[in-house]
């Protein structure tokens, strides 16, 4: 780390913190030059996630925009705001976890499709009657037919 002071490469850290809830870490370092003390910020680096869209369009991941998606399938239902939110993160998570950078909306569609079903299966029909984009009452039908041998 170089010395803001006098441009010195090496420097000794005096004391490290957790910072932002255990998001960055928060470190006092003394220059072994000048003997002059700063602060440096450790952060995760993230690589942003991009989304493969239907028409081959590609879009940066937005949590906002997936978070939408659930509640509006959740609406009026019993689902809490803390419940959506480990959804998303749960997904989000799987995400992140894969190897890819890139990734297609059909698969964030079919992990949201897993978080509803074990949450609110009314919430899960709803958001799979847009995300599959059913067509008429029978592929509707066979969607809850699916649900129900499932129990």
């Amino acid at each position: 780390m170089k010395c803001p002071y006098c441009g010195f490469e090496e420097s000794k850290v005096i004391d490290s913190r957790s910072a932002d809830d255990g998001e960055r870490i928060r470190r006092r370092r003394e220059c072994l030059k000048c003997g002059k003390r700063f602060t440096t910020h450790e952060v995760i680096e993230s690589v942003p996630l991009v989304v493969i869209k239907r028409d081959k369009s590609r879009e940066s991941f937005d949590r906002n925009k997936l978070m939408g998606g659930l509640f509006r399938a959740c609406e009026k239902r019993p689902v809490s705001v803390s419940q959506i939110e480990e959804m998303v993160n749960s997904i989000e998570s799987k995400l992140q976890s894969g190897l890819d950078r890139e990734v297609t909306s059909q698969t964030i569609g079919e992990y949201a499709m897993e978080e509803l079903k074990s949450v609110d299966e009314v919430a899960y029909v709803r958001f799979a009657s847009v995300y599959r984009q059913f067509k008429d009452i029978n592929t509707f039908m066979e969607e809850l037919n699916k649900l129900l041998s499932e129990k």
